[in-house]
């Protein structure tokens, strides 16, 4: 594993209450997905051949085979924009303590795709995402690849995501764009540094228009520019990142759990705001626990797991028939208001603790013996047992 330095964040703010923000671009609230021309929908696939994969938890390792996804379906079948193998990220603690916070993560995103990362809080969602963009701290360790075109993300020096990646090649929306924004300068200001430092623009009427182009392709309102972060609503705050993200046309948007504090309503105004962003050039990765977020607007969905993808598929398959596969997927299905409400038993393992096995066997009611051994994510979905497919006449029931 290689070790990454760590990067400082900026200052924090407190994000007042949300408000709905007005646009003729946003598509009205509902319950449809919405698409994109020439997205994914198919699940995750296999390749020509196995790779071979190292899967470890605290006390030991056992070693299986993961099928090398092809490339997600893109307009006339173009390379992905991202392509994830084996990627692990382990945190050393004092004493010798190993932290398992993302194990052998491997997928895809392709032009015009949505890929949604789902899985409850702590479960490593945004780990991955900070070894994607370079900002783990100090104590972090990392293998496996993340090649975004030909560059690995994982061995890029610092200097090379700082000039060439962030911003330029992924635009980030982060979890809490109140803390993300400094908070004693003006959006507008912001706006025009971040387009000065991307394009090397100096010219002040050219970085003002550059900063209102910037803000209308986001759908924020011009004459909040020159307010400060902390005079922005929930939504306003997270339109202004989501321009922030959109000024350097990078391929790649990195959403990590934008819909965190939001309501309902804003949270289907973000998402599809997210979303009609997507083009035949540019891809989604959306990382939530939001579940009706991620039906809204994804193509594929991958489950994680206490550090490990366990399911990845088609959203359409996924959230209608025939249904998720891995035991805890569809718990987290029926544990919605509008599913069974069922929660799931138990609670989820600690990443330094792992077991050798499955680690969602102690919650599984399907457990048996051999979930001591660990399953390899073979037919998009890792499970010894996986639940036997649903008809749609069994989700009306």
């Amino acid at each position: 594993m290689t070790e990454r330095p760590s990067t400082p964040t900026s200052g924090t703010t407190t994000e007042p209450p949300p408000e709905p923000p007005a646009t003729a671009t946003t598509p009205a609230a509902g319950t449809e997905r919405v698409p994109a021309p020439g997205a994914a929908e198919s699940g995750a696939v296999t390749g020509p051949g196995p790779v071979p994969v190292s899967e470890t938890g605290e006390a030991g390792a056992v070693t299986g085979h993961l099928p090398a996804p092809a490339a997600a379906a893109g307009p006339a079948g173009r390379a992905p924009v991202l392509s994830v193998r084996e990627l692990s990220v382990r945190f050393l603690l004092p004493g010798g303590r190993r932290i398992a916070a993302v194990t052998d993560a491997h997928f895809d995103v392709a032009p015009g795709e949505c890929l949604a990362l789902i899985g409850e809080s702590g479960c490593g969602k945004s780990v991955l995402a900070s070894a994607l963009l370079g900002l783990l701290p100090a104590n972090a360790q990392t293998a496996g690849s993340a090649h975004l075109g030909d560059l690995d993300l994982l061995t890029a020096g610092e200097r090379t995501l700082a000039r060439t990646v962030r911003g330029r090649r992924i635009g980030l929306i982060p979890q809490s764009p109140a803390a993300h924004l400094t908070p004693v300068r003006t959006i507008r200001s912001q706006m025009e540094e971040t387009v000065a430092q991307l394009t090397g623009e100096r010219n002040r009427s050219t970085l003002r228009t550059a900063a209102e182009q910037a803000a209308g392709r986001a759908g924020f309102p011009l004459d909040h520019l020159d307010r400060h972060p902390h005079e922005l609503s929930g939504g306003l705050a997270q339109r202004a990142a989501t321009a922030l993200a959109l000024i350097g046309d990078a391929p790649l948007l990195l959403a990590d759990e934008p819909t965190t504090g939001l309501d309902r309503d804003l949270v289907d105004r973000t998402v599809d705001e997210l979303r009609r962003h997507v083009d035949a050039d540019r891809a989604l990765l959306i990382i939530t626990h939001d579940l009706a977020a991620a039906e809204r607007v994804a193509d594929r969905v991958a489950v994680m797991y206490a550090g490990r993808i366990v399911e990845i598929t088609g959203a359409d398959a996924f959230f209608g028939a025939p249904g998720p596969r891995h035991p805890y997927s569809r718990g987290l299905l029926e544990a919605l208001p509008d599913r069974s409400f069922t929660p799931i038993p138990g609670l989820p393992p600690e990443l330094g603790s792992l077991p050798d096995g499955c680690a969602f066997a102690p919650r599984c009611d399907r457990a048996t013996g051999i979930c001591a051994t660990l399953p390899p994510l073979t037919d998009s979905v890792a499970c010894h047992h996986p639940a036997p497919a649903r008809t749609p006449e069994d989700l009306r029931a």
